[in-house]
Formats: structure tokens, sequence, C-alpha cells
């Protein structure tokens, strides 16, 4: 069992309690279930109380959870007739950045997403969900495509950024992100695109210039990590929690700032306490984006996308 969260150790005090309460009630040795009842009500009451005044640094922490689902168990709990395609027809298969073709109730859509793991191995494998040049191409072909069969395209970022490593950057990394940003702008199908966990620098807007933008609630997304820019500005990474508080990289934040549109509030405790509660929230979020955005013309999507983005930065007097 991974360690608790700091924040999270009354919590999961008050829910072993609570097993044990209930193994002495399977073995016969008492009643009680008003007791189980009275402390499952206040460790729920604890877990919105706690999770509701998080601060950014602890939402990092939250964002990066070992136990928080990565877009394999999305896959498994909101979309059905998930078809992997492969390859960037340029260089290589990236494992870091998957999609394919997917069924989201009725509807079906184009997925693509950041591909973490759940252990060691498959992090090495996939790279801790960070792409390198041919995860953008393999992404953008697949839009191509998804364009060519006039069909939505839903995009699930969980990266702490694209890879920095020398091969990618000799395999063109900024230019496969930059022509990303350009043709997703000129899509013209619906993109629906949800910030799940880490949404990191260009790592994420490489497949987030989207209509219709969602986080969880305890996702972060940011142009640096906490540690990164504390490492510039301080020259000091121990300065994390400083730098997180002044980034608004919050879901709250960027809200209010129109960086994104819309919060899908995670069950109590976070989406690596109830996967599959978080999951429902996540298709219910996706599907009634999508509803209002298929209705639009390719022109006038790519207008509205085009005006969304440009009015991002502006100074007001």
């Amino acid at each position: 069992m991974e360690r608790e969260l700091e924040f999270e150790k009354p919590i999961a005090e008050m829910e072993r309690a609570i097993e044990k309460l209930k193994t002495l009630a399977v073995e016969n040795k008492g009643d009680f279930n008003s007791q189980i009842a009275e402390l499952e009500r206040k460790c729920e009451e604890r877990k919105e109380e706690v999770y509701n005044t998080l601060t950014p640094w602890q939402t990092v922490q939250v964002a990066r959870h070992p136990r928080r689902p990565v877009l394999y168990d999305y896959i498994s709990m909101i979309f059905t007739n998930f078809v992997e395609l492969h390859g960037d027809r340029c260089y290589g298969d990236d494992h870091a950045m998957i999609g394919g073709f997917a069924t989201l109730g009725t509807q079906k859509v184009m997925l693509i997403g950041h591909s973490k793991g759940k252990n060691v191995d498959e992090n090495v494998k996939r790279n801790f969900g960070m792409a390198r040049p041919e995860g953008y191409r393999k992404a953008l072909r697949l839009m191509r495509l998804a364009e060519k069969f006039n069909l939505p395209v839903v995009t699930f970022i969980d990266t702490a950024g694209a890879y920095p490593g020398l091969d990618a950057e000799k395999r063109g990394q900024a230019e496969a992100i930059a022509r990303n940003l350009t043709e997703m702008a000129k899509l013209e199908v619906p993109i629906v695109s949800v910030v799940t966990g880490e949404g990191g620098s260009g790592g994420a807007l490489g497949i987030g210039v989207a209509d219709a933008v969602l986080m969880l609630s305890n996702s972060v997304y940011s142009v640096i990590s906490p540690e990164g820019c504390a490492s510039i500005l301080w020259r000091d990474a121990s300065y994390a929690s400083l730098a997180a508080d002044n980034l608004k990289i919050t879901a709250k934040s960027l809200l209010s700032l129109g960086v994104i549109d819309e919060i899908v509030k995670e069950p109590a405790g976070g989406a690596h306490n109830n996967p599959s509660a978080a999951a429902e929230l996540i298709k219910e979020a996706i599907l009634k984006n999508l509803k209002k955005l298929t209705a639009l013309s390719g022109q006038k999507l790519t207008a509205k996308r085009f005006e969304k983005f440009s009015a991002m930065g502006k100074f007001t007097k």
C-alpha cells in the first residue's frame, strides 16, 4: 500500500478504524453498526473539508498521487471499442502518447492522451508520460484522420511535460509541438481536452488546443512545474510550495483566468480514492460538451477556437 500524503493521514486513520470495526462485526464480536455509520459520516465530512481547502502545493501532490487513475484506467471505465493506432509514419511509435478510435456512449470519437504507468516498469516503458516528437506527430496524424472521418477528438492530458532529452531535441521536439498547436487551431471537428493529473508546459498544450478544456478539480496545469520555477527564481527547488502558490496552477485559478472552460469536481477524497466515480463524472462532462460542439459547423468551430485562445493573456485597465 502506498504511503498516504501528510494531509491524508487523519482520514486514513479513520478509514482503518472503520475497517477494524467491520472486521470485528463480521467475526461476531459485537454490534458496531451505529459506530461504523457515525465514523463513515465523519470520514466523508473530513474528506470534503480537507479536499475543499487544499493549498496549491497539496493539489500538486494529489495530481501526482501514485494511485491516481491513468489513461488506460479511464479507457476501461469510460470508453468502449477502443482500437489503438500506432506510429507517426516518420520515426516510430511513442508509448508515452497513445490514441485510436473509441466509442463514448453512442458517440464515436478519436481518443488521444498521455499514457503514464502504474508501476516502475510501466513508467519506464511509457517514459513517465513524457512524449517525444514522434508522440506528438502520431497525435497529429490521428487528429487529421479524425477530421477525415468527421469524428470529434477527445484528449486526456497528464504529463509533467514533453521529454527534454537530447534525442527528442535532435528529432525536432519544439517543431512537433508547434505544428500541433497550429494544426489543432485549424481542425474542423470538435475537440475536448481533459486535464486529469499534471498538465505540464508545451507537453500538455501539444494536445490541448481545444474547444472545451476541462480540468479535474485536483489536477494542475502550468507553463512549468513548481520545482522548475523555484529552481529558476530562487535557485532552490525547496521553494516549490511558494512557487505553486504564485503560478496559479489550480483549476479554480485557471477557470477564473479563462484558461480552462470547466472544472470536473472529483469525488470526496480525490479520484485516486474512487476512480469509477471520477470516470463517470468525466464521461458526463465530455458528452455534455460534445453535444453542444457537434451542433456547430467546422468554420464556426475554428472561428470560436481562435477567439477563445486569442483572448487569453489580455491586460485590462
